[in-house]
């Protein structure tokens, strides 16, 4: 009888060698971990809905909005960035995040953020139509109120009265000392820009 068992408990042996091997190579065996920022775009309520009055895109002049910007650091170590938000028209280049490409257009805010190692910061983004003036069949908005500040854009629509609002994120790099619309990780450069895209319309009484 002990010797019909022997194999049995050899074999058992052998396993539960290999688990405390591979247990201890594990615990010591360099880990690559992923290093990313998250870019985000969140409602009223903090949720990914609710980004316009009545779930209605297409908004009047004084039409109030809320929305959060979302960001997260997954970098390992405490990071700068700024949020550029730009406003665009349906033929204006938006930015490309697979080429690492910002709109070649300037941004009317930007909000500088200094996250820690795996903070999450929520940006409140409160903004309406101050001024929209329709010229040669456009609409063009000239003013918005963002924060509660007055700010100077003047983009028109052409025929289709359809805009979007665009949010890059940069990130400081410290060689360069200068921002860039990316970040490094592992030998790759990625970059992230979200935008929502809205009309407006003219009441005239």
């Amino acid at each position: 009888m002990y010797r019909e068992h022997k194999p049995i408990f050899m074999i058992g042996a052998l396993v539960l060698f290999s688990i405390l091997a591979i247990a201890v190579v594990s615990a010591f065996w360099p880990r690559y971990e992923e290093r990313f920022f998250e870019l985000g775009l969140l409602g009223k309520d903090k949720r990914a809905e609710g980004y316009y009055p009545n779930n209605n895109s297409t908004l009047e002049v004084g039409s109030p909005i809320l929305w959060h910007i979302y960001v997260h650091n997954h970098m390992g170590s405490a990071q700068n960035v700024s949020v550029r938000v730009k406003l665009l028209n349906s033929t204006m280049e938006a930015p490309n995040d697979r080429e690492h490409k910002p709109s070649p257009y300037p941004f009317f805010t930007e909000f500088p953020l200094s996250l820690s190692v795996d903070e999450t910061i929520l940006v409140p983004f409160s903004w309406s139509i101050l001024e929209a003036v329709s010229q040669n069949n456009s609409i063009i908005i000239k003013r918005l109120t963002v924060n509660d500040k007055t700010v100077e854009v003047d983009i028109p629509a052409f025929s289709d009265n359809s805009f979007r609002m665009v949010f890059e994120l940069w990130v400081y790099d410290q060689s360069s000392h200068e921002y860039k619309f990316g970040w490094g990780s592992e030998n790759e450069f990625y970059s992230a820009s979200i935008y929502m895209w809205f009309r407006v319309v003219l009441i005239t009484e």
